[in-house]
């Protein structure tokens, strides 16, 4: 057989398939679908980051238990016994831990997805794949740190004569919403993030800012009555009373300005997927 006959038969092979890649024009697609056909590559990223992050450290997991206690001693400490700052009758301990549950997950999801790009850059030269499935991973990978956190809160409550009640099922509610927050202003970041590396360093003062604007260490009733609407624009602000009130028992939900900052984290979400599925064009020029 000659070889031009072989490669007539390789041409056209019933079995043989083609997968061209190419640059998209405009605005494109976030093609979604590609996501679930990479499912597998988002558990084996979720599952290597998860235990890669600790398996180098002399403690390894019980940094999940020390690192909380040691923030909520340090709080109780300096904001509740100091400073002597509001919890509207609940004890301090509980009532900062109940808002350092989510602000820990919401912070650490929004390091990693906004620093995605930049510490996968040895990834993303060499082989094709959809590069939402790295901001995704760095959202969701916080959660085994929540869920052990949560526990040690479980473990606590009775010691203060706290128990939750029905409640408590609204929390995956308000942990979805702060890791869609996370992910919203990280996808943002992250092109920003893989061109200028002082972006990393900008967050850290944002974070902290942020910190101070939502009720974690202090009550929102110590804001003016004035400002109350304003201030509960701030979509963090939903989600931290929305842990107090689910795992507390503890204040109420004003669904109106949480309503509309569920509509700006909605749109951050739609518009940051689009920059970043635009910027994947370039994005291996300049990481």
């Amino acid at each position: 057989m000659s070889l031009s006959q072989k490669k007539k038969r390789v041409r056209t092979a019933p079995n043989s398939q083609i997968t061209r890649i190419q640059a998209t024009k405009g605005w494109g697609s976030l093609k979604l679908d590609e996501l679930w056909r990479y499912r597998d590559l988002i558990y084996f990223m979720l599952w290597r980051e998860i235990v890669g992050r600790y398996k180098q450290m002399a403690l390894g997991p019980l940094w999940l238990v020390i690192q909380p206690l040691f923030l909520i001693v340090m709080n109780t400490l300096i904001f509740g016994t100091l400073a002597k700052l509001p919890s509207d009758g609940i004890p301090y301990p509980l009532f900062n831990f109940a808002g350092v549950l989510p602000w820990q997950f919401f912070a650490g999801a929004l390091a990693r997805v906004s620093g995605s790009l930049a510490s996968n850059q040895h990834l993303i030269t060499k082989v094709y794949f959809p590069r939402l499935v790295i901001p995704i991973v760095g959202a969701l990978s916080g959660a085994l740190d929540f869920l052990v956190s949560l526990g040690l809160f479980l473990l606590i409550m009775p010691f203060y004569q706290v128990f939750p009640g029905l409640n408590v099922l609204a929390v995956p509610l308000f942990l979805l919403l702060a890791g869609t927050i996370a992910l919203a202003v990280g996808l943002w970041l992250a092109s920003l993030q893989a061109r200028f590396r002082d972006v990393g360093l900008m967050l850290g003062y944002i974070l902290q800012a942020w910190m101070y604007a939502t009720p974690v260490v202090y009550a929102s009733s110590a804001i003016p009555e004035q400002w109350q609407f304003v201030y509960r624009l701030n979509p963090m602000t939903t989600v931290v009373e929305g842990f107090r009130w689910a795992l507390l028992g503890k204040g109420t939900l004003q669904w109106e300005p949480a309503l509309i900052s569920v509509a700006i984290v909605f749109l951050l979400l739609v518009t940051g997927a689009y920059i970043f599925r635009r910027s994947e064009r370039t994005i291996v020029d300049v990481v």
